[in-house]
């Protein structure tokens, strides 16, 4: 494994303190393997930083990058969207992100993933 893609619900489990995923995200990290977040999923998750402590500290860390969502992937992410007749854009960032890296991805959402992209690597949470 190259690293790990992060989806909503991963981050929101992160930030929730769920051990199985704090423990994922850990490990990555202290094997200097890649950890990557693509900002529509920290759209997804964030509301206050303020209280959500935990994922500003994640996302603040140098051991992660946030992939930002510019013109280029977004029309790449619309057009997986077109071809797999789905909608969610912030999904078909997150397939995108973990392809382009080798990355597995860390998810709460296999079967919408899957729809997207069946030969990805998913690790459900």
């Amino acid at each position: 494994m190259s690293g790990i893609t992060l989806d909503t619900g991963a981050l929101v489990a992160f930030e929730r303190n769920d051990r199985l995923v704090v423990s994922v995200i850990l490990r990555a990290v202290q094997r200097r393997l890649g950890v990557v977040v693509p900002a529509g999923v920290v759209g997804q998750a964030w509301r206050d930083g303020k209280r959500q402590v935990r994922l500003v500290r994640l996302l603040g860390s140098d051991a992660v990058e946030v992939e930002p969502l510019d013109d280029a992937r977004a029309r790449a992410a619309g057009q997986l969207c077109g071809a797999t007749r789905t909608s969610d854009v912030v999904d078909a960032s997150v397939v995108l992100c973990a392809r382009t890296r080798g990355h597995v991805v860390l998810t709460s959402d296999p079967d919408d993933l899957r729809r997207l992209a069946p030969e990805l690597r998913l690790h459900a949470v």
